[in-house]
Formats: C-alpha cells, structure tokens, sequence
C-alpha cells in the first residue's frame, strides 16, 4: 500500500495501465481534472465514450468504507435517481487495485453547476434530494463515518497550526463554538445515509435532465439538512426563500423535521473549521501548496479566526424559517 500522501507514482502511463486492467482499452488520451483528495482522470477508450477513473487517496477509507459509498450510489442509480454511480465488471465488483492504488471507474457526464439562487433549480433539487433520502432512510450504514463534532471541529481543531499571536484567541472561538453547537443537540438528531458534501460543485446540471448527483466520496450519516444547507447563499431574507423551495420540493417524496433549520449555521461553523484542518493535515502533498498558496498566511488566519467570530454571532440568532 502507497503511504498516506504518495501520489508520485500515479503518471499517466500508470492510469491508463490500471483502467486496461479492468479489460477495457485506452486510445492513450488522460486528462487530469480538478481533484485535490483524490485524483481524478478523464481516460479515453477506444471505440467507446471517455471514462472518468478516481483513484483514492491512500489510507484514506478502508475498502469496507468505499465500496459502502459505490454500494449507497448504486442503490440510488437502481432506484432510478440521477447519480453518477460506480461501474461494476462482471463479477459485481467496483473496487479496483493496481500497483498499490485502489480505483474505481465512472461515466462521464457532462454539464454545468447549478445556478445559485435559482428559485426553480432550487425547487428541482429539492425533489431530487428527497427522492434520495426515501431511498437513505432504507437502511443505515455499517462503515461509513458519521458526522460529528469529534470529526469536524476537535480533529481539525487541533491538527492546524495558527500563529502563535492567534492561539488564545482561536482556542477561546473553538471553545465557545463547541458550546453553542453542542447546544443546537446536532448529535441528537435522527441520522441517514446522506451524499454529505451536497455543495453546487457535486451537482450537474444537464439542459435535458435537470441534476445529476456526482461524488459521494464524503457520504456519511448525518441529519437531512447537510444535503440541503449548501445549496442556500445570499442574505438571510434570500436564504428563507430559498429553504421554502427547497423544502417544497423535498417533502413532496419524504418529510423533513423543521427543527432541523436551527443546524445551518452550526454545519456552516463545522465546515470552515474542517476544512482548514483538512488543509492542514494535506499540506505535505505538493499539490496542496501549489493549489492553496494562500494557506497557512498570517493574512489567512487572521481572516479564518474573524470568520469563526462572526459565526459565534450567527449561532445566537433565530433559526432560517420556512416563509
């Protein structure tokens, strides 16, 4: 098995001797997109459509925990949801290996994000995640994480590296957000199976089928509303509109609990902490200095720490309504 950030051996003679693999044909032609986790490639296959191949990052999720992601994918695929799900060789197999990388392959679907703000593509996808969560609701996940504040605020919390004029001040925001999230009973929610990085970036919009669901790398369980939160931008006034077609497409296919509104500020705390942790514990891949050299600045901190206060604001104020 590759170590935790050893990407090196990955050329493109490697990808495309890995989709051979699989019996299929390369016509030679790889195009790397914008992958940062994992990495992902556009592999061209001769008398045949392109192919997009992800190779997982090493040591990342164990076997169990990704082909229960393909597992999830394909079972909203069967269900007739649009989702871009994993494809499977003759054996039912969807998790391949190659030279100590695992990879899996999908089709490749073309289209563009979603507007935001877009009041009737809000609607849309308001249907398409709640068709999703009646089919979640089925049955839990055996190994997939969960979303938590040990996962998303203590870890990350912890793995940066602020400067150390910050660290009082970061220590006390990181404190006082533990104590107004964990007062939101986030951990006491009812949790499903959720795509759970639902943001405009993992959605297609297609101009004859409306939105595809793509990446389900970070599915994990979690309340209903990380798969909604995302989709919400604007002022408060925009984002109640918003919620409003959401939530109206949503509970056409399954219920949605209102209390779960009061999350969104707290799941929007969580995110912008993990995701600095996430850069952090990545800063060793040289993709991530070359991709984020804005990071770990005394001008970032500064920003993510007057970020974080701003959000101890936020978390005091009422919860979005359904107007």
């Amino acid at each position: 098995m590759q170590s935790l950030l050893d990407y090196s051996q990955l050329s493109p003679d490697t990808v495309i001797r890995a989709v051979e693999s699989t019996g299929r044909y390369s016509d030679a032609r790889v195009l790397a997109l914008n992958s940062y986790e994992n990495r992902v490639y556009q592999v061209g296959i001769e008398d045949e459509l392109p192919l997009i191949a992800k190779f997982y990052r090493p040591q990342r999720w164990s076997d169990a925990q990704i082909r229960e992601e393909h597992t999830f994918a394909r079972e909203l695929a069967a269900a007739e949801l649009p989702v871009v799900a994993p494809l499977a060789d003759s054996a039912g197999e969807t998790l391949f290996s190659f030279e100590g990388y695992r990879f899996a392959l999908f089709p490749r679907r073309g289209g563009q994000a979603p507007e935001p703000g877009d009041l009737e593509q809000l609607h849309r996808l308001g249907m398409l995640l709640g068709r999703m969560h009646a089919v979640s609701r089925r049955q839990p996940f055996a190994h997939r994480a969960a979303l938590t504040l040990e996962r998303f605020l203590d870890t990350p919390s912890r793995t940066v590296m602020q400067p150390a004029t910050l660290t009082p001040r970061f220590e006390r925001v990181i404190a006082r957000l533990r104590e107004l999230i964990g007062a939101t009973g986030l951990e006491t929610f009812a949790s499903i199976r959720t795509q759970g990085d639902c943001h405009p970036g993992n959605i297609i919009w297609t101009r004859d089928d409306g939105p595809w669901l793509v990446d389900f790398d970070d599915c994990q369980a979690a309340p209903a509303i990380q798969d909604l939160w995302m989709l919400l931008a604007g002022t408060r006034r925009e984002q109640e509109l918003q919620v409003a077609e959401l939530l109206d497409g949503y509970e056409t296919f399954c219920e949605f609990d209102n209390r779960e509104l009061a999350l969104v500020e707290a799941l929007r705390s969580l995110r912008m902490v993990h995701y600095a942790g996430w850069l952090a514990s990545r800063w060793e891949d040289p993709a991530f200095p070359r991709h984020f050299p804005w990071f770990n600045t005394e001008s970032y901190w500064q920003a993510h720490v007057a970020e974080l206060e701003e959000q101890l604001v936020l978390l005091a104020e009422p919860p979005l309504r359904r107007l």
